[in-house]
């Protein structure tokens, strides 16, 4: 446990068009803070009535943590603390599916073969770690083979975006922060979201086609767990930055590693097992929390027409 010696900053946030972040809610935690032992400072107001933070020192981050989550009870709201200083990351490694986008694009592919079930049963098996990613995704790909090639077209066209994804990535783009979209899906996928999105690039899949259809087969080597951490790392070192001064977020076990690594590691609306092993967790609000767990107002950000 971290000693405590930092000042930490207790991130208290919510999604919009969710219940309210209100005055009475930072007093609680303020009043169990100091209960403690700790001293705060007064909030600080992010995104009025939808994200604040609350600085306190004397406290380890796990303390502050713990008995700010412990007074707001069961309200639906996200809290994280973690050192004050430090929180803006100049990299931001993201996941695709079930991340940036709302769904998972494999499965919804294989909705036009008639096998979204069984290959949606797949994917939770897979993303909560209880499959191995590379031959789920192989055997999942099989299933699709002689699949029309225009059936990625017109999955493009019901994918959705996570709220606050456009927003989140313009913003910090123009903040400076290198963007990168790396997804075990398909890069068909991730060159559009990258693209709409602002991220720099986008490592992913190639489904192999030939004659206008899908062979059933992935192209080269698989982007897995494996992967995800080394580009985090390599762009890391490309940058001449510490891990430290890195994020990343994803919601399946392909990205607990680089989780893990970054040193403000996000597991968004994420499985159980991935969960169980983050510090930042996500349940509640949308990815404009990532503007939030670094303390960026709204005032700073880019408006990408996002309600």
């Amino acid at each position: 446990m971290q000693a405590p010696s930092s000042r930490a900053a207790v991130s208290v946030f919510t999604a919009w068009n969710a219940q309210e972040l209100a005055p009475s809610h930072l007093s609680l935690i303020r009043d169990a803070l100091e209960a403690l032992g700790g001293e705060t400072a007064a909030p600080v107001w992010l995104d009025e009535r939808v994200a604040a933070e609350i600085p306190v020192d004397g406290l380890s981050f796990e303390q502050a943590q713990a008995a700010a989550r412990m007074a707001l009870g069961d309200a639906p709201f996200d809290v994280v603390a973690q050192p004050a200083d430090g929180r803006r990351k100049r990299l931001l490694v993201a996941d695709m599916d079930s991340t940036i986008l709302t769904g998972e694009t494999l499965d919804e592919l294989a909705d036009h073969a008639g096998l979204k079930d069984k290959v949606a049963r797949i994917t939770e098996l897979a993303m909560n770690g209880e499959l191995d990613f590379e031959g789920a995704l192989r055997e999942r790909v099989a299933m699709l083979k002689g699949l029309p090639e225009t059936s990625l077209e017109e999955t493009w066209k019901g994918v959705e975006y996570t709220p606050g994804a456009r927003t989140a990535i313009r913003t910090l783009s123009a903040l400076g922060v290198r963007c990168l979209l790396v997804s075990g899906g398909f890069r068909f996928f991730t060159a559009r979201v990258a693209e709409e999105c602002g991220f720099a690039g986008h490592v992913a899949n190639d489904l192999e086609i030939e004659n206008g259809v899908l062979t059933g087969q992935v192209k080269g080597a698989i982007v897995d767990r494996s992967v995800k951490l080394s580009t985090l790392k390599d762009e890391a070192a490309g940058l001449g930055l510490p891990l430290d001064a890195c994020a990343s977020i994803g919601d399946g076990a392909n990205d607990l590693p680089m989780i893990k690594a970054a040193g403000l590691g996000v597991a968004f609306h994420a499985k159980p097992s991935v969960a169980r092993e983050a510090r930042a967790i996500v349940t509640h609000g949308d990815l404009r929390s990532l503007l939030y767990l670094q303390g960026i107002p709204r005032s700073e950000w880019v408006d990408a027409g996002e309600a």
